[in-house]
């Protein structure tokens, strides 16, 4: 992958970004101890405050929900950006000219698009000024009077184009190069953004004489447009044109109107999917904030994950929300089941929106007013039941062979139900819309569920997603209950925040198998791995150095660690505990991990003394082990008391 961020540059971003300004942006804080601040949590709703930052660290942690990171990972989440946005976004506020290698492996650094900063500036500076361009005619084009009159006939006004940047494109196909080329662009930087081709005569127009919507990437830079057939006479036949994939324009992963529906999700962990602009309009304006469509592609994968980012889509929290809104006809019954088979991909429930008559959101706002768009949407039915309707909806239930076909057409489906406690109540369900006896249906289930298909009922092809999603096994969070995990917690707490105190041959000495928790254990690990902070280096590499090292899913414990306080008294002058607190923390991890080892070796010598084929040679080993481990937990006790 190319165009990742010069690794001089990001270490600049990093050292240089205040994260106490950056959240100050967001977050009210105040003081929380020695060297903490503390405010509530922009990322879920609290009364008490528990998000806490570091600055000497560089590093933040709500505590509420678990969430934590450095500068870069508050700007991702906070503003729904990638990794290499973010960085860019810190960048530019500090003055930093960000260099890419456009060579070598990619990473977190990198950018997918390819493009270096300057170039992708370029393709992103054309789009806006097009975009500005268009918006300029259709308002007093005089030529836009036919893309004015829609716009009135689907219920917009000037007010509402200009809000949503609506725009014409002249039906005259060199207009906008002109345009384009009086800005200082050239035309390699015209045809690469997608806004015009290359004809025989020069540079032409691709959406001359149609209605136009910028399409703008989560971010708000305006990426592509998408246009509306208005003439007869056109000819490209299409109803609809959307941008070519360019470097910056990817339909598989854009969607319009994320830009000014992204905090709304966020916030309400709630999507709603409509089939186009205007829709997408209509439901803004009625109210349904939440409301985004695909440009010119079926809804996929790669929208799945643009999605699951900012609604939070995790097993472990309260599912969210998805509702997709169909046009009542066959193509939107179609597009219906091909988001049902993609329900899986979500931890949030999904549900499907069909307004009566089979009206898209527009018409509804049309013929019903916008209190109707918002009811379509509150009354969406779950995916499930939909997708069990539209299934046997195919069949004649007349017939006792087309009962038995519908049995056995959303047997599947109700046995893909991921909650297993609601199977029984879709069984009885489903059985009335049948008219067959429940048992009939339940055991239908049943062997369905026994004998699943390779992929699910309507499923589309599978993709690398799954695999992304899947990931290796959780560690269970620490058990704080208990005190001797408590105790492993205090000392990693101290390890990472005050590791001068911490006795260096003791720590590297230190068993991570020691440790009670295995998620202590790996970030031991991880901190003995790297041999301790440099003596030259900020304490806040050291965190971020652990941080790195420890496996996925464990960085939010080390930012944990890195930010809450120790319950001991501090000396008032240095704001660190005192040693003593430290050896004694430091020998009760040991010594807890020496109990351990000696209650392993009893087992293990209880399990040879029973064995049905007894190994003298392996009893006398365990036996030996099992005194040397006695002795050393005796020696230590003694060290202790002495």
């Amino acid at each position: 992958m190319a165009g990742r961020i010069n690794a001089d540059d990001l270490a600049a971003v990093k050292d240089r970004s205040s994260i106490e300004d950056v959240v100050r942006e967001h977050v009210s804080l105040r003081s929380a101890g020695p060297g903490s601040l503390k405010g509530l949590c922009p990322f879920h709703e609290e009364k008490t405050p528990s998000f806490t930052i570091r600055p000497a660290l560089g590093v933040w942690h709500c505590f509420g929900c678990s969430e934590g990171g450095d500068v870069i990972s508050f700007v991702q989440k906070v503003e729904h950006l990638s990794f290499a946005e973010a960085v860019e976004r810190l960048a530019g506020k500090l003055g930093i000219q960000l260099r890419y290698d456009e060579t070598g492996p990619g990473g977190k650094g990198a950018r997918d698009d390819g493009l270096g900063q300057g170039r992708r500036a370029r393709l992103v500076e054309a789009n806006r000024v097009t975009a500005e361009f268009y918006g300029a005619e259709l308002l007093s084009g005089a030529e836009a009077r036919a893309a004015r009159d829609f716009m009135r006939s689907r219920g917009f006004d000037s007010a509402v184009a200009k809000q949503f940047g609506v725009g014409y494109a002249p039906k005259a196909g060199e207009a906008l190069a002109a345009h384009l080329r009086s800005k200082g662009f050239s035309e390699d930087e015209i045809v690469t953004a997608g806004l015009a081709g290359r004809g025989r005569f020069g540079l032409f127009d691709r959406f001359r004489g149609r209605l136009v919507w910028p399409i703008r990437d989560i971010t708000g830079d305006t990426v592509g447009f998408g246009a509306r057939r208005l003439y007869d006479d056109d000819r490209i036949e299409a109803k609809y044109l959307n941008t070519s994939e360019t470097p910056i324009y990817k339909k598989t992963s854009v969607l319009y109107g994320l830009d000014l529906a992204k905090k709304a999700i966020a916030k309400d962990r709630l999507a709603v999917i409509v089939e186009g602009y205007t829709d997408v309009m209509a439901c803004h304006l009625s109210g349904v904030g939440t409301a985004v469509a695909t440009c010119g592609t079926a809804f996929g994968a790669e929208h799945v994950k643009v999605l699951r980012r900012l609604i939070r889509d995790e097993a472990e929290l309260a599912p969210g929300k998805v509702v997709f809104t169909f046009d009542g006809d066959a193509a939107g019954q179609k597009a219906a089941m091909r988001a049902f088979a993609d329900d899986q991909r979500w931890a949030a429930q999904s549900y499907v929106a069909v307004a009566p008559g089979g009206q898209d959101p527009c018409d509804l706002r049309l013929s019903s007013g916008e209190l109707a768009v918002r009811g379509l949407v509150e009354d969406a039915v779950p995916m499930f039941e939909f997708a069990v309707r539209t299934t046997i909806r195919r069949f004649d239930l007349g017939t006792a062979e087309g009962r038995v076909s519908g049995i056995r057409a959303a047997a599947p489906i109700i046995a893909s139900i991921r909650d297993r406690s609601l199977r029984p109540e879709y069984v009885r369900t489903v059985a009335g819309w049948l008219g067959v006896e429940v048992e009939q249906v339940a055991s239908e289930v049943a062997r369905a569920a026994k004998n699943p298909p390779t992929e699910r009922p309507s499923a589309a092809p599978p993709d690398d997603l799954d695999h992304v999603e899947d990931g290796p096994a959780e560690i269970p969070p620490p058990d704080l209950r208990d005190p001797v995990v408590q105790a492993e917690r205090q000392l990693l707490q101290c390890i990472l925040q005050y590791p001068e105190l911490v006795d260096g041959p003791a720590f590297v000495a230190l068993d991570a198998l020691a440790f009670r928790a295995p998620a202590h254990r790996a970030v031991v690990a991880a901190a003995q791995q790297l041999g301790g902070p440099q003596a030259d280096a900020p304490l806040s590499a050291w965190v971020a150095s652990v941080s790195a090292a420890v496996p996925d899913g464990l960085q939010p414990l080390v930012g944990e660690l890195a930010v809450a306080g120790l319950p001991v008294q501090m000396d008032p002058v240095s704001g660190a505990p005192d040693r003593r607190y430290v050896d004694g923390l430091l020998a009760r991890v040991i010594e807890s991990g020496l109990q351990a080892r000696v209650a392993d070796a009893m087992s293990a010598l209880r399990r040879l003394d029973s064995a049905e084929q007894p190994d003298p040679d392996r009893q006398r080993q365990v036996a030996r082990e099992l005194q040397l481990l006695q002795r050393e937990l005796a020696d230590l006790r003694a060290r202790a008391g002495g």
